[in-house]
């Protein structure tokens, strides 16, 4: 039987997986994701729900680093540019 790595445990995500993950974003948001310290099933839940795949009733909410990745998804300006 071939086993499978726990892909949630794998480490820091890099630039290459968010990039796979959240396509074309730019650099400031794939920054904000990688320092947030979001592990890939974190990223995959935020990616899911900003693309309104998870948001159906009776769905878990997100919470810790997954909404706060969902909220760098969401953001339109860089943190440092917003009033």
């Amino acid at each position: 039987m071939a086993q499978t790595a726990d892909l949630s445990t794998a480490g820091p995500l890099d630039v290459e997986e968010v990039r796979r993950l959240c396509g074309d974003e730019p650099d400031w948001k794939v920054q904000a994701i990688l320092d947030s310290g979001a592990d890939i099933a974190e990223l995959e839940a935020a990616v899911a729900w900003a693309a309104g795949q998870d948001e159906t009733p009776g769905s878990p909410t997100l919470s810790g680093r997954a909404a706060e990745v969902y909220e760098i998804l969401m953001a339109d300006a860089p943190p440092d540019e917003e009033r």
